[in-house]
């Protein structure tokens, strides 16, 4: 009866009557309490969110605790997620299973220990567990973010944090397991606050009252420094030890920590390392050979502050002591190779001022010689006086120009041929967006199968998309139509036709009316990309095609011309109805440039005698293809491009593919576009395949965007089209200018990539470029600096002419406003940078000429990066070589 009356007491929500309950039961009598219990919350399961679920789970989570009498079933039970949701307070838990024996609830407690911090174990019950069994304190990473969270936690503990950890009876392990564990640390970061009661201060406090041993909180940090790791735990290591504010013997004892630290730790960290080495340098603590290994290690780095640093630091070492030029001179020269002219010009002075100091020998000054042949052309000519023009090499050289291989044109596989195979592919395509080829043959196989053997085929599907959101849905719920008859989202609207999914008034509605949405620049695009993809779903429920006319030849979106002909004698055998989308993106799609090839399949064609042979026909003996005639238009800090209307893409095309001859506005399209999915945007140069420019005019607005705007992803398109058939023009190489300006680093390469695949192929304008270039960095549309990082990017992968191609059309117009008053004047900021890659491309290709208003800034008083580097172009124009 007690078990009856104990699982009233659950269900009723009764927590306080049921652990009354529970006091006076044997253990033999929860075990017979547990299957019922069980039974219970199978059936809560099923509605969690209900009034009775909420109400009973409470005191089933602690019940179901209590009756397990082995410590893995009860840990199991406490930390189960259907019961995380309405959990049982800690005081409950540790009411009904506080008569057990001490070493079972020890068990217990390391059990819940041992879980991931993610299971939401209370630290409270933790905690009590631990106390109440007397057991060694776990040090997993859930009790001591817990234990982490109780003493920082201000809002329910009263007195300062230095105050709750004197409290502490397990102190010092539960400190070196916060310092021992990755993850731990990583979570609590942010509790690690600023002020007087901070824990930085408090574990400093205790450190120097002796309640914590400071060699140990010392060596501990310096090792988690030495380990690495994320950002925020260095931040708190590196915060922790400045706290404790080292001695002079501490900071002396642990030289070769911070030596690591200084050649190998994040920026933050060497920079504190490379200070206290300094301190100790300065004061003649440090040798010249510790000195000199410290050097080695920071002079490599990229951080431009740290080797500042390190050669004002040198500089002084060497004034203080002139015999320790031995030792630190070959350490100066290693910064000769570096991409910043300004750090080679700072080692190649220091060399100067001590190459003739006592004890540098001949092998010193070997070393010097070797190093300089590193320097740039314009530093080179310096240290030949120093060093001697015969010792260093004479003879500049200049750099091949590598290009990536050009890209070339697959040949699509035939559709798969069983329908399981097909199925794979389909999973694959769900999965991953698939390119044009992947999506082509795919939905080619589809359109086969279904006239084929469509039983089998769903059978083979149904797996496949058994995750899908609209598979369980009710077919006539009006949300999976609504869904669909928005937009055909990829092959999902003929995989749900399959399955039975989608009505056919819904289809035979998207077939006459097209989209449901539009209006921005993309809208041309995607309504002809989306009409094939609803037709080809209509006619499978309602005149099945037996394949595709439109499948391309090629992974790029071209199709041969004979193979058009051939599909459409097939069709005229079977007495089949060509889809009039799909006939229409064949016609886009057909190769016309080899006009011997499109005529004689135009004479084939004509003798099909079907309306489509001879519209075939008519098709490939016109000229084509044609690109509209196109109009700059500026619209804030942007220039964009207006679109001429095409002749040959109106008449006789079905209204959803005439949109792409109209007249493209800047102004009058609307900004809002529902185009955001990359799956759908990769497929737009194929829907056009031969004119890229009409795609490129259509996303010039998101590529303005990733450099107006700072938006994300808007460039992932430019490699694609850099790939694509057809002219690269105006359009395209706007597109690439403000992509090279982006924001975001993922954007920034994708348009090096661009850059690169267009210069292999021999289609940059590098003019047309480095001028829009110029232009867009003038009105504030690119930024100089990330315009640099992007060249830099491109021309480290050997390509230096061409960067130097680009730049020299660009650069005169970013100078001449510096021409107008040489003292006054003042450059865009990241001007500099930009000439310093330019000045190493001329220096690497061995370019030569005049670049117009560079000796004005070449001119410029001072020793500014933009009058620094424009010397230093200036040089490596009038040479000619690289060193």
């Amino acid at each position: 009866m007690s078990g009856e009356a104990l699982v009233r007491a659950v269900r009723a929500g009764q927590t306080v009557e049921a652990a009354g309950l529970l006091d006076g039961m044997t253990d033999a009598e929860r075990r017979a309490c547990l299957p019922a219990l069980k039974e219970l919350r199978k059936e809560l399961r099923t509605a969690q969110w209900s009034e009775s679920s909420r109400k009973a789970c409470p005191a089933l989570h602690a019940a179901g605790a209590a009756c397990h009498t082995g410590a893995a079933g009860a840990a199991t039970w406490i930390a189960s997620a259907d019961m995380r949701w309405s959990q049982a307070s800690p005081g409950v838990f540790l009411h009904v299973l506080g008569d057990r024996d001490p070493a079972w609830l020890g068990d217990v407690a390391h059990r819940l220990a041992e879980r991931p911090a993610t299971s939401r174990i209370p630290y409270a019950l933790l905690a009590g567990l631990v106390q109440l069994s007397g057991c060694e304190v776990p040090t997993t990473d859930a009790y001591v973010e817990g234990w982490f969270e109780h003493i920082g936690g201000t809002w329910h503990h009263g007195g300062t944090v230095v105050e709750r950890l004197r409290k502490e009876p397990h102190l010092a392990r539960m400190i070196a397991a916060l310092f021992e564990s990755l993850d731990v640390t990583g979570r609590v970061a942010w509790l690690f606050g600023d002020g007087p009661g901070s824990w930085y201060n408090a574990l400093a406090q205790l450190a120097r009252e002796g309640t914590l041993d400071r060699k140990v909180l010392v060596d501990t940090c310096v090792a988690r420094l030495l380990r690495g790791g994320a950002p925020a735990d260095q931040r708190v290591f590196l915060k922790l030890l400045t706290c404790l504010d080292l001695t002079r013997d501490e900071a002396r004892a642990r030289c070769a920590d911070w030596i690591a630290l200084a050649s190998q730790a994040t920026s933050t960290v060497a920079w504190h390392a490379q200070s206290i080495l300094a301190s100790l340098a300065l004061d003649g603590e440090l040798t010249p050979r510790q000195l000199a290994e410290m050097s080695s290690g920071v002079l490599f780095r990229t951080e431009k502050k740290l080797v500042r640093a390190q050669l004002i630091l040198l500089g002084k070492t060497l004034r203080r002591d002139p015999s320790a030029a031995a030792a630190l001179l070959p350490a100066v020269a290693q910064p000769f190779g570096h991409e910043d002219t300004e750090v080679q010009e700072r080692a190649l002075k220091l060399v100067e001022r001590h190459v003739t100091g006592p004890g540098v020998s001949e092998g010193v000054r070997e070393q010097l010689v070797q190093a300089a042949n590193e320097l740039s052309p314009g530093v080179r000519i310096h240290a030949e006086k120093l060093l001697g023009a015969e010792a260093l090499s004479s003879t500049p050289v200049i750099h091949e120009e590598v290009l990536p291989p050009v890209p070339e044109r697959a040949r699509l596989a035939p559709a798969p041929v069983s329908a399981a195979e097909l199925a794979e592919e389909v999973s694959a395509l769900l999965a991953s967006g698939g390119d044009v080829a992947a999506f082509e043959r795919t939905l080619d196989g589809l359109v086969r199968h279904a006239y084929d053997e469509r039983d089998g085929l769903v059978e083979a599907l149904r797996p496949v998309v058994a995750r899908r959101w609209w598979i369980d849905a009710d077919p006539h719920y009006p949300t999976v139509d609504a869904y669909f008859r928005e937009a055909p989202y990829g092959v999902e609207v003929v995989l749900a036709t399959l399955l039975g999914h989608v009505r056919t008034d819904t289809l035979h509605a998207a077939v006459q009316q097209g989209t449901t949405r539009g209006g921005c620049r993309h809208a041309a695009l995607s309504r002809a990309f989306d009409a094939r993809l609803w037709e080809v779903a209509h006619r499978i429920l309602v005149e099945p095609l037996p394949f595709l006319l439109a499948t391309p030849s090629w992974d790029t979106g071209l199709l041969e011309p004979e193979e058009l002909v051939a599909r459409l004698t097939a069709y005229r055998r079977l007495n089949a109805r060509p889809g009039t989308a799909d006939f229409a993106q064949a016609l886009l799609r057909v190769r016309r440039d080899d006009r011997a090839t499109a005529e004689a399949a135009a004479v084939r064609a004509r003798t099909l005698g079907t309306p489509e042979g001879y519209r075939l026909t008519q098709w490939l003996t016109a000229e084509g293809p044609d690109l509209p005639l196109s109009r700059r238009r500026t619209s804030g800090v942007r220039i964009l491009l207006e679109l001429g209307e095409l002749e040959d893409l109106q008449g006789q095309f079905p209204p959803e593919f005439r949109g792409l001859g109209r007249p493209l506005s800047v102004f009058k399209d609307r900004w809002y576009c529902p185009h955001w999915a990359e799956s759908d945007r990769q497929h737009w140069s194929a829907v056009v395949p031969g004119r890229r420019e009409l795609v490129a005019a259509r996303v010039l607005g998101d590529l303005s965007s990733v450099a107006v705007d700072d938006s994300r992803r808007g460039a992932a398109l430019l490699p694609l089209l850099a790939e694509a058939d057809g002219e690269a023009g105006e359009a395209l190489h706007l597109c690439l200018a403000y992509g090279l300006g982006a924001r975001h680093t993922e954007d920034r390469l994708s348009a090096v990539d661009a850059l690169l695949v267009l210069a292999a192929r021999g289609q940059l304008d590098a003019g047309r470029l480095g001028g829009d270039l110029g232009q867009l960095v003038r009105r504030g549309a690119v930024k100089p600096l990330r315009l640099a990082e992007s060249i830099r990017t491109a021309a480290a992968t050997g390509a230096y002419a061409t960067v130097w191609s680009v730049l020299r059309d660009a650069l005169p117009i970013l100078l001449a406003d510096l021409a107008t008053d040489t003292t006054i004047g003042r450059p865009a900021r990241g001007l500099g940078d930009l000439l310093a890659v330019a000045a190493e491309c001329a220096e690497r290709s061995g370019a030569r000429g005049e670049v117009a208003h560079l000796a004005q800034a070449a001119g410029r008083r001072g020793s500014s990066k933009v009058a620094t580097q424009a010397r230093r172009l200036r040089t490596a124009l009038a040479q000619g070589g690289a060193a």
